[in-house]
């Protein structure tokens, strides 16, 4: 049995997913009872983003966006979608690798997205307040 809370645009909604054998489950929904057929499942991969900013502390964790590379340039991409809510370089700026490059509001929580590496902002896709979706281009470096 799985146990899930979450909201959507505001309202609370509580999931219990009882029982699932190959391809259907049934999921008690806000009280209401479902059988429902999953049509694919998949594992998602944990997105890498930097941890949220506290107090210093050695025990802060940090992980990296998605980024992909096309010889030596890089895509960065978003890692869960948001709302950009500070963009740090502008086109043509030169980063260092760990370089805040911009900070991406998710959830009421600010994660800073990296750079990977040094480079040269080659394309600057988001501005501020801007939403973004999970693997929405965000800056391309090079």
């Amino acid at each position: 049995m799985q146990k899930l809370k979450f909201k959507i645009n505001g309202k609370s909604y509580e999931a219990v997913v009882s029982e699932k054998e190959h391809n259907v489950a049934s999921i008690e929904l806000n009280g209401k009872a479902y059988t429902v057929e999953v049509e694919k499942e998949e594992a998602i991969a944990s997105p890498k983003i930097a941890a949220p900013k506290r107090q210093s502390t050695s025990a802060d964790t940090f992980v990296e966006p998605t980024i992909e590379l096309s010889g030596n340039a890089g895509s960065i991409k978003a890692p869960l979608p948001g709302n950009v809510a500070k963009v740090n370089v502008q086109e043509g700026a030169k980063v260092n690798a760990g370089d805040v490059l911009l900070v991406l509001e998710a959830m009421k929580m600010e994660n800073e997205i990296l750079a990977p590496a040094a480079g040269t902002v080659k394309k600057l896709y988001v501005q501020e307040g801007k939403a973004v979706q999970q693997g929405e281009a965000l800056v391309d470096l090079e």
